[in-house]
């Protein structure tokens, strides 16, 4: 039976370690028989608790219930990986393990690291086919193990809507044609000043305004630089939708920017800049936090840290 309910995500504490243990055991135990069998079987209280003391990660709670739960354990200065990633069966279909893996990727980020791995058994393609549609790209293989990576978020304060047009010029630095970037956000978040910025960045002299009524706007830059296309996809209410905008018959020559493009126009680029924008809780101020989400090898080694450092 499948539970319904609305999905809590925070950060994983001791006290957690025996709903944790329920977690990984009833999630491990369901998948088929495999030689050897997953270490995660082997895990006790104790055990979990040590992980969680010398790492972190992010439980995902179904009314309250653990439900799921990703750990990080740190493999260097630089890089994380992503362990006992498990979903309770009961609690499968509802989002809980995409909702876990943007959590646990922010919280990552966060505490300074770049990349995050993780290991999925060649035995289970399909599970090695989830994590490739959620940006991680296959380094190698050892035996019966593939070994996914992919770029963390890059997380940065943006003060003002001046500065939010900065960090667009900033951005516009490192585009190349056909690379595709998703802006999302709720409403004033700040997504057309970015992208007005981006657009001062390749030398766009008209002015750059919300598409929202004409769905799309191509706007001509430098010579020598990439046309930008701006698509407003809200009004956008499926994928064929955004397939009938037509719009890889230019990708290759433009930048492409959508305006609330999650779940919608991830098809348009295996490589693309996925960003979103946070309003501060506190209505007077203008603080927005801008996480820049890199995804494919187009992006994996991009020095987006060499533009934090120099807007900071």
């Amino acid at each position: 039976m499948t539970e319904t309910g609305e999905i809590s995500l925070g950060i994983v504490r001791d006290a957690d370690a025996a709903g944790v243990l329920e977690v990984i055991h009833a999630a491990f135990g369901a998948r088929a028989h495999v030689d050897p069998p997953p270490p995660a079987l082997s895990e006790t209280v104790a055990s979990v608790t040590a992980e969680i003391r010398a790492g972190s990660g992010v439980v995902a709670r179904v009314d309250g219930r653990i439900a799921g739960v990703i750990l990080l354990k740190a493999l260097d200065a630089d890089t994380t990986s992503l362990i006992r990633v498990s979903v309770h069966p009961r609690f499968q279909r509802l989002g809980v393990g995409a909702a876990l893996v943007e959590a646990v990727q922010e919280v990552a980020a966060a505490a300074g690291f770049r990349r995050a791995e993780l290991v999925a058994r060649r035995e289970f393609p399909e599970v090695v086919a989830w994590w490739q549609r959620r940006g991680y790209r296959l380094a190698s293989t050892e035996g019966e193990k593939c070994i996914l990576v992919r770029r963390l978020p890059v997380l940065i304060d943006v003060p003002t809507a001046d500065a939010m047009r900065e960090l667009g010029v900033g951005l516009a630095g490192l585009l190349q044609p056909g690379d595709l970037v998703l802006l999302n956000g709720g409403l004033g978040a700040g997504k057309t000043t970015l992208t007005q910025g981006i657009g001062a960045g390749l030398g766009v002299t008209e002015q750059v305004t919300s598409p929202t009524f004409v769905i799309s706007r191509i706007h001509r830059s430098a010579a020598g630089r990439p046309t930008l296309v701006h698509v407003d996809a809200y009004r956008l209410g499926s994928l064929d939708e955004v397939d009938d905008l037509d719009l890889d018959e230019s990708a290759d020559d433009a930048v492409t920017i959508v305006e609330w493009g999650a779940g919608k126009a991830e098809q348009l680029a295996d490589d693309r800049l996925e960003i979103e924008l946070r309003r501060s809780p506190d209505p007077t101020d203008e603080t927005r936090l801008v996480i820049i989400a890199p995804v494919g090898a187009r992006w994996a080694e991009a020095d987006l840290d060499a533009l934090l450092e120099e807007l900071s």
